[in-house]
């Protein structure tokens, strides 16, 4: 597997606040990694400073040895916490937006799953419900085939249903050569799809390995560790 992302040294401030504090971080090709801490802990940062959404204040973050912008936009397909599309729009004509946009944007593959799911392409986003909202948004992403998929939060205030809908999504669309960071503390619904976790607090990375390391040394699932842990 070869290096997708490095972290070195990164520190992000907001004023006299410290979000993240000098993370030493690598992330590989072909995995699906999840980003675990509690609101606050610096996911959103870290994930923004990957994006190129902010710059660090100290060290340096480089994705297939790019510092974040215009070049590894190209190879990172990114879905925010928050909705950032016009609610006016018809699905299709979002659909047209990211084709025109992104190179490696399959519509084909929108479209078969838009679909799939009974949702109308010609319906305004206000008009669908918060769940299809949701996963219209995931569809967009997930048609891309980018090297790195980063995830804020993508199951966070859905139902349980659409939960397993967006689950299933990411493991059944996503590159197998590429990588999937996802960031979340509904640690329970998405250990099952993992192959590593890297917990963060207070913007420091404490534990970056494997799931299946961790049940074999620590006896436990990542959600009973990451309980004990965060004394949740």
């Amino acid at each position: 597997m070869s290096e997708l992302l490095t972290a070195t040294g990164l520190v992000k401030r907001y004023g006299g606040t410290v979000a993240l504090r000098g993370i030493d971080l690598t992330l590989e090709s072909g995995k699906i990694y999840g980003l675990l801490g509690p609101n606050g802990s610096g996911k959103t940062t870290f994930i923004k400073l990957a994006c190129g959404l902010l710059t660090p204040d100290k060290g340096k973050i480089r994705i297939l040895g790019d510092a974040p912008g215009v070049e590894t936009k190209k190879v990172v397909s990114y879905l925010p916490e928050n909705s950032y599309l016009n609610s006016w729009m018809r699905v299709e004509q979002i659909v047209d937006m990211f084709r025109d946009f992104y190179e490696d944007f399959d519509p084909e593959a929108a479209y078969r799953m838009l679909e799939g799911l009974g949702i109308d392409k010609t319906a305004k986003l206000k008009n669908l419900s918060k769940g299809n909202k949701e996963k219209v948004c995931l569809i967009l992403v997930m048609s891309r085939r980018a090297k790195l998929y980063v995830l804020d939060e993508p199951i966070a205030g859905v139902d349980p249903a659409t939960r397993d809908y967006i689950i299933s999504t990411i493991i059944s669309n996503y590159n197998p050569e590429a990588s999937v960071l996802l960031s979340t503390h509904l640690i329970s619904d998405i250990e099952q799809v993992l192959d590593e976790v890297i917990f963060i607090q207070n913007g420091e990375i404490t534990l970056q390995k494997s799931v299946d390391d961790i049940r074999e040394e620590n006896g436990k699932s990542v959600d009973e560790l990451f309980r004990e842990v965060f004394r949740w």
